[in-house]
């Protein structure tokens, strides 16, 4: 242990001056190609290694290439700086290494916990035994839509797991063209086939349209297809658009839907008591997914899945063989009777860790720190001749595109379509294109609470930098 006692000091300083020393470094820059292709090319060891040389390959050859999410410039995606305690806890759970299906130890009893605490944060009811901990918001979404899946399965009278979905009649469920791609994967994971969702219509700004909602389940009810789920969104990754949760859960009421709500990202937008009426309805759903690696900074990974029924979750995965029986599990079971995977891995002490450091109070802060500068960004943007801002800045996200006057649509799209990578090489900044309304642009998403408004500046100086760059190419 002495080796791994030296090793692990100096890994934990490594890392201190690496976290330490983001803000002054480039935002991302492009691997060094000997070190890329030494990492490519690496042959498998014939004899082991120290402990300190593995420490010293680390500070050489990876913590200089990260993905930049550290720094307070980085805007890409929706991909979070680690949160310390969160880094920490992640070393101790690693040292512990159990598999969280179950039993009693730290990790399941924490496991309840923390899920408690993200409904918590969230506003959303939780029964005990009505959620769990995942890989990410991807694998919620399967153990939600699965489970609705088998709930409409049983009002049928189909017995889907024992009976397969030959038993099934036509299933269809509705999404807007803003809902994220994890919830087609689901549904083509789960047999019921991309052909199965509906894409609702939205209203100008990106929001799934109710009315719109009602309709459509009218028209497949009236051709014999059967109705089963809706999603909505609490933040769309475009955008950060919130749908009318209120009024979507209206419909799905009237026509017992299950609604599953996407709050991967922005979820805990609700926090924030300037946008939290936004969210209203969200506790009226069956089902919502959650991404603590996102917003949170839990180091990834980390994704939550909560229902409204804990009875439906176990009775669609649990499946318990002789050999995985625990006379002392209790009326809760194990976790893995709620999901998928049966080795799961320590994921609730960086929870704690991550929640635990900031407490109720510091998150809300960090959360309303982000969405206000969102706002500042998207007012910045709205004020800027040569900028133009696709959308209403809903929660912490804010998408604009480089458009000064007097340039061709058509130029305008190539610009744009060029503009995040060309933002990205520069080094000062991070930000990642997208499609809004057919139209080219670039999104920036605010999550790390160490933003301040000079690095908005930052990022309205390199957009319009680069933009120029990109159009004088043209000309």
């Amino acid at each position: 242990m002495n080796d791994f006692r030296t090793a692990g000091h100096a890994a934990v300083d490594l890392l201190a001056d690496y976290l330490g020393g983001l803000p002054d470094g480039p935002v991302w820059q492009a691997m060094d190609p000997a070190a890329r292709e030494r990492l490519l090319t690496l042959p498998l060891p014939q004899g082991g290694r120290g402990l300190d040389e593995l420490v010293a390959d680390i500070g050489g050859d990876v913590l200089p290439y990260p993905m930049g999410n550290g720094h307070p410039r980085f805007f890409g995606w929706v991909n979070a700086a680690p949160a310390p305690a969160g880094v920490l806890a992640a070393l101790a759970a690693a040292a512990m290494n159990p598999s969280s299906a179950g039993g009693d130890h730290a990790d399941v009893h924490l496991e309840r916990t923390v899920v408690r605490w993200i409904a918590e944060l969230a506003g959303f009811p939780h029964p005990a035994g009505a959620g769990l901990l995942t890989s990410g918001a991807s694998m919620a979404t399967i153990v939600a839509l699965g489970t609705a899946r088998n709930r409409a399965a049983r009002r049928l009278g189909v017995d889907v797991r024992a009976e397969g979905l030959a038993a099934l009649p036509p299933l269809v469920g509705y999404v807007s063209a803003e809902t994220h791609s994890c919830v087609r994967k689901a549904v083509e994971l789960l047999g019921l086939g991309g052909r199965a969702l509906r894409v609702v219509a939205t209203d100008a700004a990106g929001h799934l349209d109710p009315a719109a909602l009602r309709e459509q389940i009218k028209a497949d009810r009236t051709a014999g297809l059967h109705p089963f789920l809706a999603v909505a969104s609490a933040g769309t990754v475009n955008t950060g658009a919130v749908d009318d949760l209120a009024a979507i859960a209206d419909v799905c009421a009237e026509e017992r839907l299950w609604l599953h709500v996407d709050g991967a990202y922005g979820a805990f937008g609700v926090l924030d008591p300037v946008i939290a009426d936004r969210y209203a309805g969200l506790d009226r759903a069956d089902s919502l997914a959650l991404d603590p690696h996102k917003w949170l900074g839990v180091p990834v990974d980390c994704g939550c899945v909560l229902v409204r029924d804990p009875v439906e979750l176990r009775g669609t995965f649990s499946l318990v063989p002789s050999y995985l029986r625990d006379e002392n599990a209790g009326g809760l079971g194990w976790f893995s009777e709620y999901g998928i995977e049966q080795t799961r891995p320590f994921r609730s002490l960086k929870v704690w860790a991550t929640i635990a450091a900031s407490g109720r109070d510091g998150i809300t802060r960090d959360v309303a720190h982000c969405t206000a500068m969102a706002r500042r960004l998207g007012e910045l943007v709205a004020a800027d001749p040569e900028l133009e801002l696709m959308a209403e800045v809903e929660s912490s996200i804010a998408a604009f595109r480089y458009a000064p006057a007097g340039v061709s649509a058509e130029q305008l799209e190539q610009v744009n379509k060029a503009l995040s990578v060309a933002v990205q090489e520069r080094g000062r900044t991070f930000v990642t294109g997208t499609l809004l309304d057919g139209r080219e642009a670039v999104r920036a998403c605010l999550i790390n609470p160490a933003v301040s408004e000079q690095d908005l500046a930052a990022l309205i100086e390199e957009a319009r930098a680069a933009g120029a760059d990109l159009l004088a190419k043209l000309s």
